[in-house]
């Protein structure tokens, strides 16, 4: 009885660059890594019909961590704001009590 073997989700992705992006033929690539064509081919067609295969847990996709830092650096810029205001309302009324 064969134990199915189990591939990483990087490991299935930069497979998939080396057929889509690098223009290895399937052949070239499932020698190269050393996975059957046909579970290199399966991922491949995944690939193009947009079904990527299941995440793994708490991971996030690449728009999902692009809109977080968006809202991170717009929360930043405004603590940064608040944080100059502070700042010369201090030294005002600072110079002011003198």
């Amino acid at each position: 009885m064969k134990r199915q073997k189990t591939y990483t989700p990087e490991l299935r992705e930069e497979a998939v660059k080396l057929v889509l992006t690098q223009g290895l033929t399937l052949d070239d690539a499932s020698h190269r890594l050393t996975i059957p064509k046909g579970t290199l081919a399966n991922w491949v067609a995944a690939a193009k019909r947009g079904t990527a295969p299941k995440a793994a847990p708490g991971s996030r996709t690449v728009p999902e961590l692009e809109a977080e830092v968006t809202k991170l650096r717009k929360e930043l810029a405004e603590a940064r704001m608040e944080r100059d205001i502070i700042k010369k309302a201090a030294a005002y009324f600072a110079q002011e009590s003198l």
